[in-house]
């Protein structure tokens, strides 16, 4: 271990978390830095992961190693209800994008396992195709059906609740 970084996040995690995102393109986020740009500031080969930590990499990376890192804030887009209205979107940089993929690529293999199996959103090797699979293999069994929608669900949410599950599941300090 570096005794001069409090964290522990290796630099392979940082360059595989930024392959990740880069792989999803994107929009810019409130800095107006495209993944273009984020790319112009990467030096070397893209297949050595030493070398593509200088410049932007390297900074979120010894930020994030360091404790010192903070995210900006996120850009505000208006995107139109199906229903009619308006939602927010919030777009975060792509340097938070990246650090966000840190941290999932380390806490949702902790955290997997105590969701419920019927449960699809936002989780790995599941998604809409397969809820939908399963709601019709029901659909044959039972005669019934509940169809419910939480509105405002995550605006919702207890934020300490929240917290106090990550932190009752998640033993590393820098998450």
């Amino acid at each position: 271990m570096n005794k001069a970084k409090p964290y522990v996040i290796s630099k392979r995690l940082v360059y595989e978390a930024y392959k990740r995102v880069k792989a999803n393109k994107g929009a810019e986020g409130i800095d107006r830095q495209s993944i273009q740009d984020f790319d112009e500031n990467l030096k070397g080969n893209l297949y050595n992961f030493d070398e593509n930590l200088k410049g932007n990499l390297y900074k979120l990376w010894n930020r994030m190693s360091s404790g010192s890192y903070f995210p900006p804030p996120v850009l505000g887009v208006s995107i139109p209800k199906s229903g009619g209205g308006e939602r927010l979107l919030g777009i975060p940089t792509v340097s938070d994008r990246i650090a966000q993929t840190v941290v999932k690529m380390v806490v949702e293999p902790l955290v997997e396992p105590f969701f419920h199996e019927d449960s699809y959103g936002y989780r790995p090797n599941k998604s809409a195709t397969d809820a939908i699979g399963v709601a019709r293999k029901r659909c044959w069994r039972y005669d019934w059906v509940i169809d419910l929608d939480i509105k405002g669900f995550f605006d919702n949410l207890d934020h300490d609740l929240v917290m106090k599950a990550v932190r009752k599941h998640v033993k590393i300090e820098w998450h």
